[in-house]
């Protein structure tokens, strides 16, 4: 493993917020376009411990729920299923690599990166792989499928769009960088960044490009767009609102650290965590500050927003629910170790993990 996948590992997860889509289907921060967006409402106020599972090794995924169990990557190379009930595992299904990217699931069948340079599709019943497509650097992307096509990008510098059953590769876009945020696809164009700071749009039909906005530093984080603008965050330390159609930069805002979480938007908020501990919400019109609340320690973690409440963890070993309107406390739960990841909902119930792999659900 390079030093840099050892240095990236620690912040992975900032791409990898998910929220479920409703039945056996679950796709990254809810949606295709990447508005971290929950169905249903989560818990307002803490009530208990519902389980806690172990996984074999540190995990930087973040956690799928789907009816019956919730899936969780680690670096061990496993993608875990979970009884979403019990917290007793069900199954896992081996790669030959750290699995950090957060799986999609689509008609039974799930869609995931490795570090051994593959995306896999197996069948989610029977853990049967049903295909796999290798590229020349680690998978940590998040894939989006979509109309039958898996949208996903490479550390070799390659978006690809695949052929969500055969795994047949349709086209690859050249981004002259490593990607390894997850796209955010919405009407006729992907949106993703690069680690060569680069934000691109790109045709989902022709893989040709439609225009790149220069954020000047790395992007880890995900973008999430409102059908105006495309968000999305630096490591230059700035949250970007960038115009959907033309490219231009509508609004920028600093913040005391590198942005790595992926944002949510809430109706006219934008939600995003940033290295210098607090959670900001800024206006999507004007990018005006609606609130900020600190934590104790950077906020790698992606929002997700479920009715009022947003859900957000930390490295100060806390997940956190907020007021959406004011940013004020709900309340927190502490884990044994820093939390990178962010959390999903079902049914009311919150999972998220830690850094150590420990695989939480509370309600």
């Amino acid at each position: 493993m390079s030093q840099r996948h050892l240095l990236l590992a620690g912040i992975a997860v900032l791409s990898f917020s998910l929220t479920s889509c409703g039945g056996n289907k679950a796709m990254y921060r809810g949606d295709p376009a990447h508005t971290g967006m929950a169905e249903g409402s989560g818990p307002k106020e803490l009530t208990k411990l519902k389980w806690k599972f172990r996984a074999g090794d540190k995990a930087y995924s973040s956690p799928v729920a789907l009816d019956q169990e919730v899936l969780l990557g680690s670096k061990d190379g496993y993608l875990y299923a979970v009884d979403i009930n019990t917290g007793l595992e069900k199954w896992k299904y081996r790669t030959e690599g750290n699995v950090e990217s957060t799986p999609a699931v689509v008609d039974g069948v799930v869609y995931v990166g490795s570090w051994d340079n593959h995306l896999y599709a197996f069948d989610l019943e029977t853990q049967s792989t049903q295909w796999k497509f290798r590229t020349d650097g680690p998978v940590s992307s998040s894939p989006v499928v979509l109309d039958g096509v898996v949208y996903f990008g490479s550390e070799d510098g390659n978006f690809y769009a695949v052929d969500a059953t055969n795994g047949y590769e349709l086209w690859r876009f050249n981004a002259e960088g490593g990607v390894y945020s997850s796209p955010a696809v919405y009407g006729k164009h992907a949106f993703f960044g690069t680690m060569k700071g680069m934000l691109y749009a790109v045709d989902i039909k022709t893989g040709q490009e439609f225009w790149r906005f220069n954020a000047r530093n790395k992007i880890h984080s995900s973008p999430a767009v409102d059908g105006e603008k495309v968000y999305v965050g630096s490591d230059s330390k700035y949250v970007h609102a960038i115009n959907i159609k033309t490219g231009q930069e509508m609004w920028k805002k600093k913040t005391a650290g590198a942005v790595l979480s992926s944002p949510a938007v809430d109706g006219d908020s934008v939600i995003i965590g940033s290295k210098d501990g607090y959670v900001y919400s800024f206006d999507t019109g004007n990018g005006s500050r609606q609130w900020e609340f600190r934590t104790e320690g950077p906020v790698f973690s992606s929002p997700i927003v479920a009715s009022d409440t947003i859900y957000i963890g930390s490295t100060d070993t806390y997940i956190y629910a907020l007021d959406a309107n004011r940013g004020t406390e709900r309340w927190k739960y502490r884990t044994e170790n820093k939390v990178y990841s962010s959390p999903t909902l079902k049914d009311g119930t919150l999972f998220f993990t830690s850094v150590d792999g420990a695989l939480y659900a509370v309600e």
